[in-house]
């Protein structure tokens, strides 16, 4: 079980926040399948205090989607505890702070990932913003800047001591990105020094690897990240494993068509059919990756407008597959 403050979350299966990707609909549809904990896409304290529109557009939810994190990024103290209060008053059920983006644009500012390497700063950002909340703060990290300085263990139990409740831990390094393979013996090694609760993140993209990770670790959740792009069953085949159920069968094509037009409409309610169509350009890529004819239908999709076009090149491409 995955528990902090008055949450309690089991089996813990979580969402990794994605920036562009795990906004409403994705979040949704991730709950149906049996994920049992999400986040939102990394928000600005900055451009949230500064009433951006993009922060903004970051915030919508539904009940449904319950427990979910708002998850902030910044390297201000102040800053991030009046957006975290903010959040607070939103409905958030815990704020995460992000350490861990490893976007150039992001560590450029001195955000995100470029964190690992200010520990001391680290210590001052927990401190100021659970003294700024009543919900619980949690962290999610890399296991270091790089290969030279994996510092996951210290910063881990910096924010155990500043009162943070749960700690996530991706097995990358910031200047790995997404290359090469995820260590999971430092997510082990957090969780051997912390008395919270420690998710962890890299490369968990399928049942066994799920399960694995928990053995291997110890850790008390695990957070899937890319394999659930277009693949939201996942949480449902992962689920099946660690409850000793019945595995569900493999989605059909139709099914697969079907959710990714579901995805669509969700999205267009959120954001209008235009932005719509162009955010489901990559959402169905990935729906149809590694299915027959997936390179033919994905020409055909790069140019889709509206909701009629992606559903008629959709249906089609279900009703005549290549062979």
């Amino acid at each position: 079980m995955l528990k902090f403050g008055p949450l309690k979350i089991e089996p813990g299966l979580a969402l990794a926040p994605m920036a562009g990707i795990t906004n409403h609909p994705f979040r949704l549809l991730a709950k149906e399948q049996g994920c049992r904990l999400v986040y939102s896409e990394m928000i600005s304290a900055k451009g949230l205090m500064q009433n951006g529109r993009r922060s903004r557009d970051l915030l919508y939810y539904t009940e449904r989607e319950r427990p979910l994190g708002f998850q902030l990024f910044g390297s201000e103290p102040p800053v991030l505890a009046a957006a975290a209060a903010r959040l607070e008053s939103l409905g958030a059920d815990f704020i995460d702070l992000n350490l861990g983006c490893p976007t150039p644009k992001v560590v450029r500012n001195g955000d995100g990932g470029a964190l690992m390497c200010k520990p001391g700063l680290c210590s001052e950002i927990f401190c100021a913003v659970v003294d700024a909340v009543s919900c619980p703060v949690t962290v999610k990290m890399r296991s270091g800047w790089d290969e030279s300085s994996i510092n996951a263990p210290e910063i881990a139990a910096r924010a155990e001591q500043a009162g943070l409740q749960a700690a996530a831990v991706h097995g990358r390094t910031v200047r790995q990105g997404y290359s090469g393979r995820a260590d999971w013996s430092v997510v082990r090694e957090v969780k051997k020094c912390l008395h919270i609760p420690v998710i962890g993140n890299g490369d968990i993209d399928s049942p066994q690897f799920a399960e694995e990770m928990l053995s291997y670790s110890g850790c008390d959740g695990i957070m899937i990240g890319r394999a659930a792009r277009g693949n939201p069953w996942i949480f449902a085949q992962v689920l099946a494993r660690l409850e000793n159920s019945r595995p569900p069968e493999p989605p059909s094509i139709e099914e697969v068509v079907d959710m990714a037009l579901r995805h669509f409409l969700l999205l267009s309610e959120l954001k209008g059919e235009a932005a719509a169509a162009r955010e489901m350009r990559r959402h169905t890529a990935w729906y149809v990756k590694g299915l027959p004819g997936a390179a033919r239908v994905r020409q055909k999709l790069v140019g889709v407008s509206s909701f009629k076009e992606a559903q008629f090149i959709l249906r089609e491409f279900a009703r005549r597959p290549a062979r």
